[in-house]
């Protein structure tokens, strides 16, 4: 999409419009293309439009568009096949985009983000705005939208674990504690990799009632408990390390210090705490972490991400001491912190 070697105001134009090619692969991910093309290897348009219950010229025009950035190729009289992007659009691949598209192009994310300049005004989410109350309050009256979007982390988790796994040894803690896992991706990953190991899921009771095929597909149900509660409120002790992936970034520097003060009294004086989240880079360089924290302006009351020193200042807050910082060939990195 967007090309250095073309001049300044098309590579301009080509950022103002770039929600247009995301609700395009939106549109496609609703309808299941990738998954009808791969299981067919090839489909013309008009069997597509039968399939998806589309109309014909409508959805050529859709997939011209996709198949001109690269997402699906047209081959000849209207026949289009995969190509290495749309594989990330099927529902079969371990790192498939396919739910965050879904989760990103339609409400509440995509209206909330409609409102973005409200936010930058107030400071305010605007997704409270919109709905009248915060995502994850909203989660559990919409099981539909909370479910797209444990599947999207799910899918960010694939990557992010490998990177994890390959960057941090969890071979010495016995019992491994995820506070806010969601479904168990991570912690199931981590327990295959170390059966010695045992392990706790700790998250609010509408995710945990649904975590249930997740264990199972790690083969981890007898040695992980499930747990649901609230991290404000108290959090399962015994572990050896505590892990939050992409909690703290949700909330602002008061409750995040309230979650990180409930791990450190659940710790005992051996216990370890691991962070995983982006740190923003210095100045004018190129980082995830400064889109996504646009995202958490939206989408989260006081949610944001941090740098390196903004971490370590939650920590001395919540009675801790980061440890080590450990970077990882991904976007997500593990600030390790022990009691002070």
């Amino acid at each position: 999409m967007n090309n250095s070697n073309f001049p300044l105001h098309i590579q301009l134009s080509q950022m103002i419009s770039s929600y247009w090619v995301a609700q395009s692969i939106y549109v496609a991910s609703k309808l299941n293309i990738a998954d009808l093309i791969k299981n067919n290897n090839s489909l013309s348009c008009e069997k597509l439009a039968q399939l998806t219950n589309t109309n014909p010229e409508a959805l050529y025009r859709l997939m011209r568009g996709l198949s001109s950035v690269g997402i699906f190729a047209e081959t000849d009289s209207q026949n289009f096949i995969m190509t290495p992007l749309a594989e990330y659009l099927c529902s079969d691949n371990p790192q498939s985009m396919k739910a965050t598209s879904i989760m990103l192009g339609e409400s509440p994310h995509y209206q909330a983000w409609g409102e973005t300049l409200y936010s930058v005004k107030t400071g305010k989410p605007a997704f409270d705005k919109v709905f009248g109350m915060g995502v994850f309050d909203y989660f559990k009256f919409h099981p539909e939208d909370a479910e797209i979007f444990e599947n999207s982390m799910n899918s960010f988790s694939y990557t992010e674990e490998k990177a994890i796994l390959s960057n941090y040894d969890f071979s010495s803690f016995k019992t491994i504690v995820d506070v806010g896992g969601g479904y168990g991706e991570m912690l199931g990953s981590i327990l295959e990799k170390y059966p010695h190991s045992q392990g706790i899921l700790f998250d609010e009771e509408y995710v945990i009632n649904n975590c249930q095929k997740t264990l199972e597909k790690h083969g981890i149900t007898n040695r992980c408990q499930a747990i649901s509660g609230s991290f404000f409120d108290k959090i399962p002790s015994g572990g050896d390390v505590y892990m939050l992936k992409h909690i703290i970034h949700d909330w602002d520097d008061e409750r995040g210090i309230k979650i990180l003060k409930n791990c450190s009294n659940a710790m005992d004086n051996n216990s370890k705490i691991l962070v995983m989240e982006m740190i923003v880079s210095d100045r004018n360089l190129p980082s995830a972490a400064k889109m996504l924290d646009l995202n958490m302006l939206v989408m989260c009351q006081g949610g944001k991400e941090r740098t390196k020193e903004e971490f370590e200042q939650l920590f001395t807050q919540a009675d801790l001491t980061l440890n080590n910082v450990i970077y990882t060939p991904e976007d997500i990195c593990i600030l390790e912190a022990i009691k002070l």
